[in-house]
């Protein structure tokens, strides 16, 4: 991560939004950690995402909400959390930009907001790169039309959408994976900026 060099997106571009990419150490290799978001959220209701939200006018930076955000939703204090980098910021389907933030995270149980979180969900990093999880696949976005999204498969449960652009970009920097066939397009980015990101 520590030679890895994001592109910012411009700030005036969207409501700025950040997310925390929780890495836990194991015996058995890194794993990530999700939230299962709850089904009766407005946002993104049921699906497997990064604890993060919106900028408040509070938050430090945005390094602050990703913090406030991951302590928010699932227990995840700031004192015990160490940034080692960050990825692309990510542009959403709603208007906002997502900055993603990579940290190592303990490995214990958390307890989270059942407000907001029905469960934590923890993956295998390894797992997660094996090529028969991944696939990409046509979804309508808000405005109804039809975009490509990458999907990721593992055990049950699924990351996909502006999640799975993130953990796809936390994958190619972190390991040698690349995604099958290549990056989808995001449907937010032109051509020219989506092939500077690869």
């Amino acid at each position: 991560m520590a030679d890895y060099r994001p592109r910012a997106a411009e700030r005036d571009s969207g409501r700025a939004a950040a997310v925390l990419v929780p890495v836990v150490g194991r015996a058995d290799g890194d794993h990530l950690l999700f939230t299962e978001r709850s089904p009766d959220l407005e946002a993104h209701p049921g699906e497997t995402a990064f604890p993060g939200g919106g900028y408040e006018p509070e938050d430090a930076d945005l390094a602050g909400t990703a913090l406030r955000e991951a302590n928010e939703e699932v227990g995840i204090r700031p004192e015990e959390t160490e940034i080692v980098g960050r990825l692309d910021d990510v542009p959403g389907p709603y208007g906002h930009v997502v900055r993603p933030f990579v940290a190592r995270v303990p490995d214990r149980a958390y307890e989270p907001d059942r407000r907001e979180v029905v469960e934590v969900v923890v993956l295998s990093a390894a797992d997660l790169t094996d090529p028969s999880i991944y696939s990409v696949e046509e979804r309508r976005n808000p405005e109804g039309e039809t975009v490509d999204l990458p999907f990721f498969r593992v055990d049950g449960d699924v990351v996909w959408g502006l999640t799975g652009f993130i953990l796809a970009r936390f994958l190619s920097v972190v390991s040698p994976w690349k995604p099958p066939g290549g990056f989808p397009q995001h449907p937010l980015l032109d051509e020219g900026e989506q092939s500077r990101r690869e």
